[in-house]
């Protein structure tokens, strides 16, 4: 099965809800980005979108369990806001070779490389990578085929009045579907040959309800997935695992297409900063994790050895490019009730592109009796043209950190993400 499957990283995710408006023709920069209600990271416990029918969005949150009324627990189509595998197609149960297989790679544009495998098994910490792979591919299943039957279905707030231009989104998403399918199958496909898989699917949620934050969803975790990408790299070069290197650079080019044609229909430059910003496996699975996954709903995530952060919150998420504060805020409860006491002692730190971590300058710091804790920060965009993604978390120590590795070694909350426009 391997002889056709090599390793490639598709994209990760981040979340963000703004108000539902009609999108006209190709311009979707659209509502009021006060109104985002939902960050990337903000809470382990997302409410969900509005449904196929266009309802709004239930008050509650998830626990554990999906909501009852949905068909086995969740759609498998995008038709409700909880999403369950497997797809129409089988999917992630794919036969190698198969009728399936073979029109998901019709769609994609392009076969599942049919190289050998590596001669040797990679180092554990590489099959963490390939896990992590693995889980993320099926996220973006779901999330991409829940934002098609949206789209084509002509959900409230996902109206697109061009025609010409609403099929090209179409066979876009279409095309994107069928891509993250061959690199989930890559990758579990790798830890089947290893004896190491394959991670199973988990039930998702998508906390947008409408065209532009769908988009901006895409944009920006993609933004996440391409400084993670190179995380991944650097760890097969360490481990010595370089047979797999080559997949993931082949896929770095491939997600910075589709994040230039996301920021293109949001009105942006295709190209956001000469070096994009660095991210890691631990930000990105904790991401993941906080604002996408029904907690309790996977079967072996436990599998992927890597933490969960406590969750960051920023605000605004979205900024102009300029001097700024901006407010995060983070719940020292349960397994982090000891920072109730100890916030102030806590630093807040920014990455962004390529650049030598920034310890932030903190205005202020206070808890309330929810014991969440709000902590406001200068934003020095003039300095570094902090342009792009920002990583931002909440660390034990006030630094310097001279990388992303030593940001990471002493993270409590995060991943925070913002995105100047």
């Amino acid at each position: 099965m391997y002889s056709r499957l090599a390793t490639i990283l598709g994209s990760l995710a981040i979340a963000s809800l703004v108000s539902a408006v009609p999108v006209e023709k190709r311009d979707i920069y659209f509502g009021n980005r006060g109104g985002h209600s939902q960050n990337w990271g903000s809470s382990a416990s997302v409410s969900a979108p509005a449904t196929a029918s266009g309802g709004g969005a239930p008050s509650q949150t998830y626990g554990g369990q999906p909501p009852s009324g949905s068909s086995a627990g969740g759609s498998s189509d995008g038709s409700t806001s909880i999403f369950k595998f497997p797809t129409s197609d089988g999917f992630p149960d794919i036969q190698n070779p198969s009728d399936a297989l073979t029109a998901i790679e019709q769609a994609a544009h392009g076969l599942l490389p049919n190289g050998p495998p590596p001669p040797s098994a990679p180092a554990a910490d590489d099959l963490t990578s390939l896990r992590l792979i693995a889980f993320n591919e099926l996220f973006e299943v779901a999330y991409f085929t829940e934002l098609l039957f949206n789209v084509t279905h002509n959900v409230a707030g996902y109206e697109y009045q061009d025609q010409g231009e609403r099929q090209n989104i179409i066979d876009a998403i279409t095309a994107v579907i069928a891509q993250e399918k061959e690199h989930l199958l890559n990758a579990n496909g790798a830890l089947a040959h290893f004896n190491a898989g394959p991670i199973e699917p988990c039930v998702y949620q998508s906390p947008v309800s409408d065209l532009k934050s769908a988009i901006s969803v895409a944009r920006t975790f993609t933004d996440v997935v391409l400084g993670t990408l190179g995380d991944v790299q650097t760890h097969f070069g360490q481990n010595g695992d370089v047979g797999l290197i080559r997949g993931v650079a082949a896929v770095i080019g491939q997600e910075g297409e589709q994040n230039g044609f996301y920021r293109s229909l949001l009105g942006l430059i295709p190209s956001a900063a000469p070096f994009l910003t660095a991210s890691t496996r631990e930000f990105a699975f904790s991401a993941l994790n906080q604002a996408f996954v029904v907690p309790g709903s996977c079967p072996n995530a436990n599998t992927i050895d890597l933490p969960i952060f406590g969750a960051l919150s920023p605000n605004p998420q979205f900024l102009d490019p300029k001097d700024q504060d901006v407010t995060f805020s983070f719940s020292a409860t349960g397994d982090y009730s000891k920072y109730a006491q100890s916030y102030k002692s806590l630093s807040l730190v920014f990455i962004n592109q390529q650049n030598v971590p920034v310890v932030a300058t903190i205005n202020s710091a206070s808890i309330d009796q929810s014991g969440t804790v709000t902590i406001s920060a200068k934003f020095p965009f003039s300095q570094f043209l902090m342009n792009g993604l920002t990583i931002a978390a909440v660390v034990d120590g006030s630094g310097p950190f001279n990388s992303i590795t030593d940001v990471v070694a002493a993270t409590k909350f995060g991943p925070g993400l913002i995105e100047v426009n």
